[in-house]
């Protein structure tokens, strides 16, 4: 499980770095770092319950 949420940790880096450096694509930078964040909260939730 750990696996997944390192690359899905990852593909939302890389989505929002992409968003950054194209102009134009800040709404995908905002998505990208949500996803991010979102992750990084559910992985921390999962690793405290132990599941």
């Amino acid at each position: 499980m750990w696996g997944i949420v390192l690359l899905l940790l990852a593909l939302w880096l890389a989505v929002s770095l992409i968003g950054l450096l194209i102009k134009g694509l800040i709404w995908l930078f905002v998505i990208g770092l949500a996803l991010f964040i979102g992750t990084s909260i559910w992985g921390w939730i999962k690793r405290e319950s132990g599941g």
